[in-house]
């Protein structure tokens, strides 16, 4: 085997032990020809297909969720995430990508287990106030900041010119998973979301356990040594993707030369990494649907 196919190898089996994939439990290449909850030539398969912008988005996302109290709090009590902060990052992925590229059948049964999940998380923030990992407007808010934060890791890392009306079009089919798990009300362009974010800002609060959950994301394991610079560039290409008031409250800075570095090192990473994964989620569910070979 030559050296760059076992560099090839190497990378993409690093690359898929920190993803929803590591998990097993779900066969993205069977049935043959199910399209699943969105279908092959969906905006969102081809903005969640690309493994290196959902890495930095998802981290981004993360980040963006625990400024809202409420969410902050279910994770913080009902969460093993202090301990086992991959785990917790290979269940989110196992979800986001099992509803966009599963089967319909284990889209939906993804759906239904996070659903019946929530319905015992429960509890109070750090203020006495009441919260439900089921509240339609906590799912909302859950739901926007991973979706916005995505598609901005995509336009920044894969294709900035994605079309407005593109964008739009990925906002509207992304809704379904959070209204299928109880989310009402559901922001489905862009300028939606923007109004909605600006409107919730005042809601937010960064306190000292959305400040532990920042140190911890930067001191995230991963798969081998050789891989910690990556895992920690990803890590801080999802904290520049941040909207800047959401840095400015997370007390974070970062020099337009420090960013410039950043997005420059990440553009390289990402090519890397998609020459090297062939197998991920995206991959096997075009084999599914007959898109390759």
């Amino acid at each position: 085997m030559a050296l760059a196919e076992v560099v090839r190898n190497k990378i993409e089996r690093q690359v898929l032990s920190i993803s929803g994939l590591a998990l097993g439990g779900i066969d993205f290449e069977q049935p043959l020809g199910d399209v699943g909850l969105f279908g092959p030539d969906s905006v969102v398969w081809r903005v969640h297909g690309d493994f290196s912008s959902m890495l930095c988005g998802g981290v981004s996302a993360l980040l963006l969720q625990m400024l809202h109290p409420l969410a902050l709090a279910g994770v913080w009590d009902h969460s093993n995430f202090r301990q086992d902060m991959l785990g917790r990052l290979r269940r989110t992925s196992q979800f986001v990508s099992g509803t966009t590229f599963a089967s319909l059948a284990d889209a939906e049964k993804l759906i239904e287990r996070v659903k019946s999940i929530h319905l015992n998380v429960t509890g109070q923030d750090a203020r006495g106030q009441p919260y439900a990992a089921s509240d339609p407007e906590l799912l909302v808010w859950v739901h926007v900041a991973e979706s916005y934060s995505f598609l901005q890791s995509y336009l920044r890392y894969r294709n900035p010119s994605l079309s407005l009306a593109e964008q739009d079009q990925y906002y509207l089919e992304v809704a379904r998973v959070v209204e299928g798990l109880g989310g009402e009300n559901v922001p489905t362009n862009v300028q939606q979301i923007n109004a909605y974010l600006e409107n919730i800002r005042p809601l937010l609060r960064c306190d000292e356990r959305t400040l532990e959950v920042v140190r911890l994301l930067k001191n995230a394991p991963a798969p081998s040594k050789i891989a910690v610079p990556v895992g920690k560039l990803m890590v801080w290409a999802g904290i520049e993707l941040l909207p800047q008031w959401a840095q400015d409250q997370l007390g974070i800075k970062i020099s337009p030369l420090t960013r410039k570095g950043i997005e420059f090192s990440m553009h390289r990473v990402a090519k890397v990494l998609r020459w090297a994964v062939r197998n991920g989620s995206w991959s096997r569910a075009m084999r599914r649907v007959g898109r390759l070979p």
